[in-house]
């Protein structure tokens, strides 16, 4: 199969119920809004049903990460319940016939939300929940993409957090001081070239470009970068 950067035909996502309470519901229509987004981009959806009230669940992106019909199973955060890890790699191996890689190094600490991947190479933050033995063995899964491990401040948060893939070698960036030196580590670094995009809000440049398309948090959250 042909590689094509950015273009996506599956979404893997965890299943969402009817809650109780009003921030289960409140969660469940942002779900079932997300869900019908990702089907408008003509991808076929597989649900994961993981039963438990944590919201961490819904994100899978921290248990593997996928790329040229490998994927990488990732050592999950502490409190991160197993049904999660097993389902993940019952979806990829099972359903959509992935080649599973598992960590070998017990020294290694990596989450999905410290893995950038620009279609062209790899980034790797490094903080408290992914360390350089993680970016290793991202490199070893991937020897085909280059693989850079990019120092993040202590006391921030993952890498995507701060900057993520806008469109083709575009990469958006927050405004914020932590960002911009972030993204200057990674310029330094980076085997290819990028434009950048910064807006206002840290919290605007955590979006996602599928298909053609910029997936990105709604006006009421981010009011500044949308003007």
């Amino acid at each position: 199969m042909d590689f094509k950067m950015h273009e996506f035909s599956h979404a893997v996502v965890a299943k969402v119920s009817c809650g109780t309470n009003h921030k289960m519901n409140d969660l469940r229509c942002q779900y079932d809004s997300y869900i019908r987004l990702l089907k408008e981009l003509n991808l076929e959806i597989i649900e994961v049903d993981v039963a438990s009230s944590s919201s961490d669940v819904v994100v899978l992106e921290d248990l593997a990460v996928v790329c040229h019909g490998i994927a990488l199973l990732l050592k999950p955060k502490p409190g991160s319940p197993e049904e999660a890890t097993k389902a993940i790699k019952n979806v990829l191996q099972n359903n959509l016939d992935q080649t599973i890689i598992q960590i070998s190094d017990p020294d290694a600490k990596l989450l999905g939300s410290d893995v950038l991947f620009t279609g062209r190479e790899f980034f790797v933050g490094i903080c408290d929940t992914s360390n350089e033995a993680g970016a290793s063995a991202v490199a070893e899964a991937f020897p085909e993409f280059p693989c850079t491990p990019i120092k993040v401040s202590k006391g921030y948060d993952h890498i995507k957090k701060y900057i993520t893939v806008a469109g083709h070698d575009i990469l958006c960036v927050g405004a914020s001081k932590e960002a911009q030196e972030m993204l200057k580590r990674m310029e330094r670094e980076a085997t290819f070239c990028y434009q950048t995009l910064t807006v206002p809000e840290d919290e605007a440049a955590n979006c996602l470009f599928v298909n053609e398309t910029l997936i990105h948090r709604a006006i009421e959250e981010i009011p500044n970068s949308f003007k």
